[in-house]
Order: structure tokens, then C-alpha cells, then sequence
């Protein structure tokens, strides 16, 4: 993403007209990676977010409050110190570079007035926050660097590198031209990134776009187009005229809105012009964190939830196994009856390895029993009962462990669907509250917990709802929701859809006036089985059966996983 040298300087620009002069009074660490001042000026509180995390790193003004751990960071801690209750006197960074610094006057222990700055590095990975004194002696930094490039370690004096590249804010119309003709690279892109500060591929691919611009085929006028853009783009920042393009709402923009009026500031803080870059970016980045944290989330409960589906999978397997075995019992039965009637013909201390005997249980036909040889006829006769009797006892155990582990099985097969359809952290935390409470994942879990568990109560439980030819219809997307909306939100007449044998969502249709199903329109019960579909592991089949029934036909069976019901009294209908 492309928080470049433009974005950087239009910030700085909108900053410098908002905080300066501002008391510091507040200082949070929500995350490691990230800090947030809370400033008062002239009567309004503003929250500035400084952000040193790899993917995230940013500074700008922000609306999106986020929760604080119990046990403030030490670095939290000593920004408190030094920084609270200080004035910001100035805000600037050097040319297009991505390194702001802010000053502060504060009062040390003796009650001097001494100046103190903070140095925010927007550098992808080595993003930092420093904090120094007025001489650049650092005092603390957010992240520790101690290589052979730079020492950013407390005590350690503070020194800014510029980049190896050239000013373009330094150069006029003719220096800029001779610089870019006589670049041996044909691609105005790469000349304009490798050679300037600040100018960032993204700026200069949508830059040449807007400008009608060929990237491989320019010429003189093409620069001075691009030239007087640019310095009217810089000149204009920190007015209404500048703002930020989304682009496929996957990175952004700096643009002069003269040439392109690109985005829709609904939010109420949009109406303070002065703030778009600030606004726009606090939205985009918020939203990249939230979405970031939700696939995080829901991949770290996929990985828990997979691992026990593993485990019953292998349980399913071992459990076959003893079951294959148990088949063999009615063989061994039959061994040891064969043998004891024929006991008579053999020899009781002969060792055989194998007798052949006729089988009166079919047609007299020759049948060859195995013996071990170690022991006598006698004693190869009770280990065959022995291992029928084994067996059997055996059987009825494996079978009612299979029907559990079948029932485990569907159940986490269940939760499986469920992330994978979740939309968002409500979603997530439901689940992980449902599946902290179940044996097989309550483990897993304690071993490697990456989502905070919030229980949630039935107020707080929001379910997703749709409006059709004046009827309600709500859809569980998770056994916590199902469970809600078939056994407590709904009403004996409600309607209840469910695809047929299949893990999906429980369907709910509002039936207020307690209308008979005869008297429900078509439409609106062929919908319900459509969402039905849709918001099931059956998705994408040809044909689904749904079945439905009046809500009071629904129950919970005693025992039951979360989100599994029983139902009776129900209609089909095939969804094609």
C-alpha cells in the first residue's frame, strides 16, 4: 500500500493546521506495534494514531477506537512520563521523505521547559517510534535496532539518513526533463521511482493514468503535464483540492481533485475539509486491520478445529479396525463348537498346527481349523470362545464409541462450515465461545489461544435479517445463532427451514399473524428454502432437499451438540 512521500507530506500539511499547539493528555499502546496521543486543542479532542507495524505503518488523525491491554507496555509507560501534558510546537518532515518528527515542550523533574521529539519512521518493516531528547539523544525507541546500518538504542544519538536520491521539490521545469531524457531506462515509472524521493510505483502508475500519460512512450509537453501536476498537487495540500483515490479497494492515491473528484467522504469527519487525507487513510487502514484481524482469527480457530477433526478421523479409523476384527467372532465360534464335536477323533496330546473337520452348519463340507501346536486340543478350544466371547463383548462397545465419534465427527464438521461462512470477529467469538466448551477442542485451545473469548448473551447476539414482500426472515450463521433462533427467538408459528441431512444455517420465517402454511405465498417459502441452500454446505448442488415445519416441531434432543435439533411434522421442497 502506498503511503509514500505524498501521502507523508499531505498529512504533515493537514497536521500542521490542526495540532499544533495541541496538549498531550492521553497516551495508549493498544497493540505493540502502535501508539495513539490523545491531544486537546481549542476545545477539541483529537486522537493521533502512530502506527510501526510492518503491514499497517502509518500516521494520522483517527476515529476508530480500539480496546487497551489490562498492563500498559513499558514504552506506553514512558511516553506517559515524558510526553504528558506537553504542547506540540511543530510537526515536519524532510522533503518527500517517509520520517516525521514532532516536537513537544514539556516540563522535566525540575520544571524547566525543555523540548522533546518524537520520530516516527514509516519504513515497512523497520517502522519505528523514537522518542529523544532536544539534542537527539534517544531516549527510548518502540522497536530496538542494533546493526551495522544504524544504532537505535537509548543513549545513542539520533541520526536521520536521507535516501540516496534526488529532491524533486529542489529541481525546476528543464532540470526535471534533462533528468528523466537522459535515464537510460525506457519506462517513465521506474525513472521517476528510482530517481526521486518519495515517488512511490503506485503514485506514479495511476498519476500517468490520469494524465493520459504512456508510460513508454512520452514526450517533452507529457513532462510538463506531469511536472505542473505535481507541483500543484503539493502545493494545494492541506485544501479541498487534494484528496485520496481508492483503487480496487486494495490501495490509494494521492490526487489533485481538479483532474479527478474520486472519493465519498460520508463520514462526519469529512466535513472538515482540511482532514481528508487524514480521515480517508484512518478509514482504510481500520478497515485492512479489521480484516486482517478476522482472517487471523478464523484461520488460527480453523487450524484448532481441523486438528481435532483429525483426531476423530483417526478414532474413526481405529475403531473400523476393532469392528473388521469383531467380524471374524462368529468364525471363531465356530471353530471352538467344530472342535469340541469333534474331539473324540483326535488325539488330545498330539500337537497339529491345522485339522481338517466337516462343518455340519454347511452341508458337511471340509473345513480347515488353525491350532497352535504349543498347547493342547483342550486349551485351543477355550481360546477360541475365549476370543469369540472377547469380540462380542467388543462389539457392543465399539459400535456405541463409533456412534459417538460419528456424532463428535458431524459436530466439528459443523463448526468447519461455520467459519468458513463466518463474516465477521461477532461471528468468530461465538464460535470460539461454543467450541471452548466442548472436550474434543477445550485442549486445543488452552494450548494455543489467538482469539480472545467474550461471552455473549442473547441481546448481544446479532442475526443477519431479511425483508421479503413484507415478510422477516433471519438466518443463523453459527450453532450459537442456530440454537438461538430455533429454540428461543422464535415464536410456535414462526417457520423453520433446514436443508435436509446437510450442515447449514437454521432459516427462521416471522409468522405474526399465525398463518396456516397453505396461506403463506409460495414465494416467500421457496425464498426461505433458497437461503437455506445458499447458507449450507450444499451451496453449489444441482438439487437440494429443505425440509420445513412450524418452530414448535423443533426440539432439542437431551445431550445434543450445540446447533443440533430434532424436527418432526415437516414439508420438502426441492430446490433446483
Amino acid at each position: 500500500m502506498a503511503f509514500d512521500g505524498f501521502i507523508t507530506k499531505a498529512v504533515v500539511t493537514e497536521l500542521k493546521n490542526t495540532i499544533i499547539g495541541a496538549k498531550v493528555n492521553k497516551v495508549f499502546e493498544p497493540t505493540k506495534n502502535e501508539v495513539v496521543l490523545g491531544l486537546y486543542n481549542n476545545g477539541i479532542n483529537y486522537a493521533l494514531n502512530l502506527c510501526a507495524n510492518p503491514e499497517f505503518c502509518r500516521i494520522c488523525l483517527t476515529t476508530h477506537s480500539k480496546p487497551n491491554p489490562q498492563n500498559a507496555y513499558n514504552y506506553c509507560m514512558l511516553l506517559r512520563k515524558y510526553l504528558i501534558g506537553g504542547k506540540i510546537v511543530n510537526i515536519s518532515n524532510y522533503d518527500l521523505e517517509r520520517t516525521i518528527e514532532i516536537q513537544f515542550e514539556c516540563y522535566n523533574d525540575l520544571n524547566d521547559l525543555v523540548i522533546r521529539k518524537l520520530f516516527i519512521e514509516i519504513m515497512s518493516r523497520q517502522s519505528n517510534i523514537i522518542l529523544t531528547n532536544e539534542n537527539n539523544i534517544i531516549i527510548d525507541t518502540l522497536k530496538h535496532f542494533d546493526n551495522n546500518v544504524r544504532e537505535l538504542l537509548p543513549a545513542h544519538e539520533y541520526v536521520f539518513t536521507p535516501i540516496a536520491k534526488t529532491s524533486f521539490l529542489e529541481k525546476d521545469l528543464h532540470q526535471f526533463i534533462d533528468i528523466v531524457k537522459n535515464n537510460e531506462n525506457n519506462s517513465l515509472t521506474k525513472i521517476l521511482t528510482n530517481t526521486f524521493i518519495g515517488f512511490s510505483k503506485t503514485f506514479c502508475t495511476q498519476t500517468l493514468i490520469l494524465l493520459n500519460i504512456e508510460d513508454n512512450n512520452f514526450s517533452n509537453s507529457d513532462l510538463e503535464k506531469l511536472f505542473e501536476y505535481i507541483n500543484n498537487l503539493i502545493k494545494s495540500m492541506g485544501t479541498p483540492n487534494v484528496s485520496c483515490k481508492l483503487i480496487d479497494n486494495k490501495d490509494y492515491v494521492l490526487v489533485f481533485n481538479t483532474y479527478d473528484n474520486t472519493y465519498d467522504y460520508d463520514n462526519e469527519y469529512y466535513e472538515n475539509n482540511t482532514l481528508k487525507v487524514n480521515f480517508f487513510l484512518d478509514d482504510f487502514y481500520s478497515s485492512k486491520e479489521h480484516t486482517s484481524i478476522f482472517i487471523n482469527s478464523r484461520n488460527s480457530l480453523l487450524k484448532i478445529v481441523s486438528s481435532s477433526l483429525k483426531k476423530v478421523y483417526k478414532k474413526l479409523e481405529n475403531i473400523n479396525l476393532k469392528l473388521k476384527e469383531c467380524n471374524q467372532m462368529d468364525t471363531f465360534k465356530l471353530y471352538g463348537e467344530l472342535l469340541t464335536a469333534n474331539l473324540y477323533k483326535f488325539d488330545s496330546d498330539n500337537n497339529y498346527s491345522e485339522i481338517t473337520v466337516e462343518n455340519y452348519y454347511d452341508e458337511n463340507k471340509p473345513i480347515v481349523i488353525p491350532l497352535d501346536k504349543s498347547i493342547s486340543m483342550q486349551k485351543n478350544i477355550q481360546k477360541y470362545f475365549k476370543k469369540y466371547n472377547k469380540l462380542k463383548n467388543a462389539l457392543s462397545i465399539v459400535s456405541d464409541q463409533k456412534k459417538e465419534a460419528e456424532k463428535e465427527l458431524d459436530y466439528i464438521e459443523s463448526i468447519v462450515f461455520n467459519l468458513s461462512n463466518s463474516k465477521n470477529m461477532n461471528d468468530i467469538n461465538e464460535i470460539y465461545e461454543e467450541i471452548s466448551e466442548n472436550v474434543a477442542t477445550k485442549k486445543e485451545l488452552s494450548k494455543k489461544n489467538k482469539v480472545s473469548k467474550k461471552k455473549s448473551s442473547s441481546n448481544s447476539i446479532e442475526l443477519e435479517k431479511i425483508q421479503f414482500e413484507g415478510y422477516t426472515i433471519y438466518i443463523g450463521k453459527n450453532n450459537i445463532q442456530n440454537d438461538y433462533i430455533s429454540l428461543k427467538f422464535s415464536n410456535p408459528n414462526d417457520i423453520w427451514f433446514h436443508t435436509q441431512k446437510i450442515h447449514g444455517s437454521h432459516i427462521l420465517l416471522r409468522n405474526p399473524e399465525n398463518l396456516d402454511l397453505s396461506d403463506i405465498p409460495e414465494t416467500v417459502l421457496f425464498k426461505c428454502a433458497c437461503l437455506a441452500k445458499e447458507n449450507s454446505k450444499a451451496s453449489k448442488a444441482l438439487n437440494v432437499s429443505v425440509d420445513y415445519c412450524y418452530s414448535k416441531f423443533v426440539k432439542k434432543a437431551s445431550g445434543a451438540k450445540p446447533g443440533m435439533v430434532i424436527y418432526n411434522n415437516f414439508k420438502t421442497i426441492i430446490v433446483k
